[in-house]
């Protein structure tokens, strides 16, 4: 019988898997995005959301060549919910897998992944951090392609039109995501 974990036990797992620092935060960090995210869109899942967010990247420190394709056969092993591997996954589409996400919460964590780390990127150039990150500062960092290179715009610029969503507004909400208390 498969099962979804709580946020607790997708971090137990994540952890495993992952011994790397900088992934471990980054799947906090994520977590929280698709937390706040919920409390807005799907209140009623808001575990659920934080619980994919954590999980996404379960086998990238192990598996970076085979991302999303080894985190499918690591959580079905697992016997994680179908519902949850799927939205984990999908957010490799057109990167490293072809399952395409299909629910306004997987377009979300697509969207929101890597601009996470482009975000985290700017938060370390201030001296204040994200505290007081405003959109028109992140956007200046945004269109400087040598500023956190490794941060694909086209899978941010993507993510945003899969939701519907101009870029700003998928800018200003993961940036208010992730200064949440």
């Amino acid at each position: 019988m498969s099962y979804v974990p709580t946020v607790e036990q997708a971090h137990e797992l994540v952890s495993r898997f992952n011994k790397d620092p900088f992934h471990i935060q980054h799947a906090e960090t994520v977590a929280k995005v698709m937390g706040e995210m919920a409390k807005e869109f799907d209140p009623e899942r808001v575990e659920f959301w934080t619980a994919v967010g954590m999980l996404h990247d379960i086998d990238f420190e192990l598996y970076p060549e085979q991302h999303c394709v080894k985190a499918n056969e690591m959580l079905h092993e697992l016997d994680i919910d179908e519902d949850m591997i799927h939205a984990v996954i999908s957010h490799g589409y057109g990167i490293c897998i072809d399952v395409e996400p299909v629910l306004f919460m997987e377009k979300v964590l697509f969207a929101t992944d890597e601009l996470t780390g482009l975000i985290g990127a700017a938060a370390l150039m201030r001296p204040t951090g994200i505290s007081d990150m405003e959109l028109k500062s992140l956007k200046k960092k945004f269109k400087d392609k040598k500023f956190a290179a490794g941060c694909s715009r086209d899978v941010i610029i993507k993510g945003a039109e899969m939701l519907g969503w101009e870029l700003d507004t998928l800018l200003q909400k993961t940036l208010d995501a992730m200064k949440a208390e």
